[in-house]
């Protein structure tokens, strides 16, 4: 009996799809039952050739080298993250694992059921047609925004031919292909032409400089901010029923006045008249919940809600969610839901209501705030999936909760609250204007009880036009204009995602348009890369945070001022590229076209920055291999040192393969680097105590750490224990 062979991008995934089609078999590095075999990816298993792949000489940067740019694209399968210069163990094994199946003769049709996006569609393409050969069985498409059991079922019954998505192949190539030009080209040159001494390069690249420039262009504003003084004048008016309320004077519409002088001979003037009500207006107003949430509001919304959350943790956070099937797809830069989706959002906000103190007031209504084909692009806002959460982290938690609320919000009663404006004059006093009063009362709460949002009332008393008050006493204020506050991620990314466009903070309804102007791709960077950026400036120094607020670097600052080609600062020129892309993935330009210009761009630049004059903008201060001999080696007796990369054997070139790195990734989920007096306790007494250390959930806590190799390999790993004695010797 023919069998189908579905490729998914993670093995979470492929486990997804496994329990949806009931398959419990599971052989090394795929599943099999039920007519089906599914294997996994693990991300990228194949990445583009090194410069020095294609030409050897390229090992060592020289300027006449460049511009360099391929005849043809190559891949290897991708490197190994702890020695860059070997292919990843892990890769390879799965890369043969996949290729055997797909070779099956059993084996009738093959699904990339990679995820929806330019990412996944090259990393299922990259696989499945690995070395430009095309296997001799069909190759179909499972676009899924969701990996709950019945759209698994539902989507393998409306497969579409993997060549109907050669647009977007296209356009994750094309991304791929111009940001390693760039990137190779331009920091090989800018590092030879502006760094002394070696180390750390300075990292150029498409979307890296124009989110720089962003917070440079804020620095300097708040830099060269001149605060300017302005006054107000208050005055407190009583009423017969010896009530008070306060009113602000105002001239037009203006109530900050730069002159006291103004302020003082007003203040005199009405010095113990009465004053009149003129003017009342009452208006009821309508506030509707912020929209959905796309990654990047959602990324917003957490890092300035929560204290250490960054972007690039939010989404990480996210799609982990999605893996484990509560939420939609993460990436996704629509804030409102595809038409298509009525029954199934009806069913969601059933399932979620149920158990909620204000279940009476949720109402499933079909609105265009939600509901809007206008205002989705590929994918639809995030909302939870009809799957209840049975355990989460604390960082899940709130995540889920969020995007759990705003979902809920769009179905409680919309928001309502009147304002009251009244206008006093001073009687019989020469002046030109009147105190104005504003009065707030919320008449229904609606969908802010869902994160009890407090409502800021303002009350004012029982009072008519023409009823007459008593001055009861007057208030001259002084005030400081304030400079722009700093970028936060929150900021950063609204701008990133408008390429700086103004759009106000507040979803009101005058920015629908403005929103939908988003979608059409004229953006910095992808909701799925802008997270990676963020975090990319802070690795290479070109920004720091401070709490919440990014700053530009000493580095950063010179970058900006001296690097020559300007058009990479420029967040059209980005804005643009980003567009460019948009239109290959929806058919509407060639990769070739992309392609020829960005190649045409970089020579141009690299040309640009060598004629650039010589300055140094970085010194680089060369992390020293200190040699120091820190102990024996468990494997062949030799001295572990301490070099640039790890503690290791010196014994590495005939082949010994014992060595703890300095970005050991075991350690780092705990939060810890390994430190010269823990491996010399491992050295000395198989194991060491490691205070300090984080858990996931945030925690501290203190535990014993050994360093094992793994029985019938070369590799080792750690084992953590809490037992003051030990329990084993190996």
């Amino acid at each position: 009996m023919g069998h189908t062979l579905i490729l998914a991008e993670k093995p979470s995934v492929a486990k997804n799809i496994a329990d949806a089609l009931q398959i419990k078999t599971k052989k090394d590095g795929y599943y099999e039952g039920n007519g089906y075999f599914i294997t996994w990816a693990f991300g990228h298993l194949v990445e583009l050739y090194d410069a020095k792949d294609y030409e050897p000489k390229m090992q060592r940067w020289h300027m006449n080298y460049f511009p360099f740019i391929p005849q043809a694209f190559k891949y290897k399968v991708k490197s190994n993250p702890r020695n860059r210069k070997a292919a990843d163990p892990g890769a390879v094994k799965q890369l043969k694992i996949i290729e055997s199946l797909i070779k099956k003769t059993e084996v009738e049709s093959i699904i990339s059921a990679c995820d929806y996006d330019r990412e996944g569609q090259l990393i299922g393409d990259s696989i499945i047609y690995r070395g430009g050969k095309r296997p001799n069985k069909p190759v179909y498409r499972l676009l899924l925004n969701e990996w709950t059991p019945n759209e698994v079922r539902s989507g393998l019954e409306k497969l579409k031919q993997n060549d109907e998505m050669k647009a977007l192949r296209d356009a994750g190539i094309s991304r791929q292909w111009a940001d390693w030009v760039i990137g190779i080209n331009l920091t090989s040159v800018t590092t030879l032409k502006y760094q002394e001494g070696s180390g750390q390069a300075l990292n150029i690249g498409r979307v890296l400089l124009p989110t720089l420039k962003i917070i440079y262009d804020r620095d300097k504003e708040i830099e060269n901010f001149k605060p300017e003084d302005y006054y107000k004048l208050a005055a407190v008016f009583e009423t017969n029923e010896e009530e008070v309320y306060e009113g602000t004077y105002t001239e037009g519409k203006e109530d900050k006045f730069k002159k006291k002088e103004t302020l003082l001979e007003i203040e005199e003037k009405i010095a113990g008249k009465q004053g009149q009500v003129i003017d009342k207006k009452v208006t009821k107003k309508k506030e509707f919940p912020p929209f959905l949430f796309n990654l990047s509001n959602l990324q917003g919304f957490i890092t300035n809600k929560y204290k250490g959350w960054t972007s690039d943790k939010v989404l990480k956070v996210a799609q982990s969610l999605y893996e484990e099937k509560l939420i939609t797809y993460p990436r996704t830069s629509s804030v409102a839901l595809d038409e298509s989706l009525v029954g199934k959002t009806a069913h969601v906000l059933k399932t979620h209501s149920e158990d909620l103190p204000y279940r009476d007031e949720i109402k499933f209504m079909k609105t265009r705030r939600v509901f809007n084909n206008a205002k989705v692009e590929s994918h639809s806002a995030i909302i939870p999936t009809y799957l209840k959460p049975k355990r989460l982290t604390s960082d899940e938690s709130i995540v889920y909760q969020a995007i759990k609320n705003r979902f809920i919000m769009q179905f409680m009663p919309i928001a309502e609250y009147e304002e009251t404006n009244l206008t006093t004059k001073i009687i019989d006093a020469s002046i030109d204007g009147v105190f104005i009063t504003k009065g707030r009362v919320q008449l229904i709460e609606g969908w802010k009880k869902v994160e009890k949002i407090q409502s800021k009332d303002v009350l004012l008393p029982i009072i008519q036009v023409d009823d007459q008050v008593d001055i009861n006493e007057t208030k001259l204020t002084d005030h400081v204009t304030k400079p722009p506050k700093q970028h936060t991620e929150r900021t950063l990314l609204r701008v990133m995602e408008t390429c700086g466009k103004n759009i106000k903070e507040e979803d009101s309804e005058a920015d629908e348009e403005l929103l939908g102007s988003i979608l059409t791709g004229f953006s910095i960077g992808t909701p799925a890369t802008r997270a990676e950026t963020i975090k990319k400036l802070k690795d290479v120094g070109y920004i720091s945070a401070k709490g919440k607020n990014l700053t530009c670097t000493e580095l950063g600052r010179k970058l900006v001022e001296t690097f020559p080609v300007k058009s990479l600062f420029d967040l059209e020129f980005t804005g643009r590229l980003e567009k460019r892309l948009a239109d290959i993935q929806k058919g509407e330009e060639t990769r070739k076209d992309f392609l020829s210009l960005i190649f045409q761009f970089t020579t141009k630049a690299v040309e640009t920055i060598k004629q650039d004059e010589e300055t140094i903008i970085h010194k680089a201060a060369k992390k020293k291999a200190t040699n120091e001999v820190l102990g024996k080696c468990p494997a062949c007796g030799g001295d572990v040192v301490d070099t640039y990369m790890a503690f290791s054997c010196k014994n590495w070139k005939t082949g010994c393969k014992f060595a703890i790195w300095k970005n050991d990734k075991f350690l780092a989920t705990m939060r810890k680097k390994p430190t010269k007096t823990m491996v010399k306790q491992i050295l000395k007494n198989n194991r060491a105590y490691v205070k300090g250390l984080t858990s996931k959930k945030g925690k501290k806590f203190n535990a014993y750490l050994s360093y094992h190799k793994k029985e019938g390999t070369a590799y080792y790993s750690w084992e953590m224990d809490f037992n003051k004695k030990q329990t084993h010797e190996k």
